[in-house]
């Protein structure tokens, strides 16, 4: 057991779920004096949730929206500052490619990172698809392809930033106990004062942020109409090229996302495993009830849906599957992010179902969480991401979030002995 043999019960502010975005929550509340307890029901950088493994997109030029923009640029400056401050390479630069084909009708991803660029005056070039395999000989893209290339894109090392904001946070005086599972939790409506219950003790704080992943809905049940858990495959795929960078991190081979007739890929040059690291967004029928009956079970179909677009795409590294594996995304309706205030709890701070999308932003996500934790607002514009009941899918959940005595499960009559 991870434990920091504290005895003290009251604190600031509360995380619950010390994954990506838990973790920057715990730094940035510490290093800025609050006393700050992290509790996460698995170990560090565990394999349960949605932040683990070795590497994560970064981007700038953002398809989903370019209200994203500006807080990818704070994320960036943040993870620098991360890096300086425990002395470790967190963020690899390859460029990241976002690519489709030029006459796609309906949504199209290459279309909208284009605009995102402009609007933000983004550094990037326009390429064909022929123009984006003569500079980087491991992409075999269609020449009705077009490409945006955005120099800043990169990777980055995912268990590696958890590890960091931890030991960040703790050399700021943060307390971290892992394993200890959060069973509930209530507010005084009275005092205000939030208690934690976990499978081991009770907390207080004056400030409650809940940063649980898939999890979310065993600790905050309203959400469960709102969001859905859906498995995620990816795959590694040995290269064989006369060149052998051509897939390594070394400036010929940038993050891409790729978008074709029906589906959405995602995917890494070599880093920290042989192979091109692949992905397919929201793959249909995958969505899981719960996240504890996630199949961990990489399947011959998994491997040759993720082969398909190797081939066709990316076929120097149409070989050996070198490594797989299943892991979840937490998605709402319209795949934006929900970071809010409770919105019958102002002591309760929410950030969850980052769709598949999220864990670039976790340093930014770290200083708006504290912002909302210490003074309930934040100077950055997060308002498209707030609970909102005509976003799609919330209606429901914020009805049910407003109604009296409809929170969260009883907490327990009882607990251990053992503090």
């Amino acid at each position: 057991m991870l434990h920091d043999g504290c005895v003290a019960r009251r604190y600031d502010a509360i995380v619950v779920g010390v994954g990506g975005m838990g973790s920057a929550a715990l730094y940035h509340l510490a290093k800025r004096g609050s006393k700050v307890l992290g509790l996460e029901q698995y170990s560090i950088a565990h394999h349960n949730g949605s932040s683990h493994g070795i590497s994560r997109i970064i981007r700038l030029a953002y398809h989903e929206d370019p209200a994203y923009v500006p807080l990818l640029k704070r994320a960036y400056e943040l993870w620098r500052e991360l890096e300086q401050e425990t002395k470790q390479d967190l963020l690899c630069i390859t460029g990241s490619i976002d690519t489709a084909r030029g006459d796609l009708q309906g949504y199209n991803g290459f279309k909208k990172s284009l605009q995102s660029a402009q609007e933000h005056n983004l550094e990037h070039e326009i390429l064909t698809g022929d123009e984006v395999n003569a500079r980087f000989p491991g992409y075999s893209l269609p020449s009705n392809f077009m490409a945006v290339y955005q120099p800043e894109g990169g990777i980055l090392a995912s268990e590696l930033c958890i590890a960091a904001h931890i030991k960040a946070a703790q050399s700021h005086g943060a307390h971290f106990h892992a394993p200890e599972k959060v069973e509930t939790w209530k507010v005084d409506d009275v005092t205000g004062v939030v208690t934690v219950f976990t499978d081991q003790r009770q907390y207080t704080a004056r400030k409650l942020v809940l940063t649980a992943g898939s999890w979310m809905p065993d600790i905050m049940p309203e959400l469960q109409s709102a969001v859905v858990v859906e498995r995620q495959v990816i795959g590694w795929f040995s290269v064989k090229h006369p060149d052998p960078d051509c897939c390594t991190p070394s400036g010929k081979f940038p993050v891409f996302l790729l978008q074709d007739e029906t589906d959405y890929w995602y995917g890494f040059p070599q880093f920290g495993h042989n192979g091109l690291k692949i992905g397919k967004f929201h793959r249909g029928n995958n969505i899981i009830a719960h996240p504890k009956d996630l199949d961990r079970t990489v399947s011959l179909d998994d491997e040759q849906m993720m082969r398909g677009a190797i081939s066709k795409f990316f076929p120097v590294a149409n070989h050996e599957m070198t490594k797989a594996a299943a892991c979840m995304f937490t998605t709402t309706q319209d795949s934006h992010f929900i970071v809010d205030l409770h919105p019958k709890h102002k002591q309760v701070v929410v950030c969850s179902a980052c769709s598949g999308h999220g864990y670039k932003f976790c340093s930014v996500m770290g200083e708006i969480l504290a912002d909302l934790a210490l003074i309930s607002k934040t100077q950055h514009d997060i308002d498209f991401i707030r609970f909102n009941d005509a976003r799609p899918g919330q209606k429901d959940m914020m009805h049910s979030l407003q109604q009296e005595g409809a929170l969260v499960k009883p907490p327990p009559t009882s607990f251990p002995s053992k503090l």
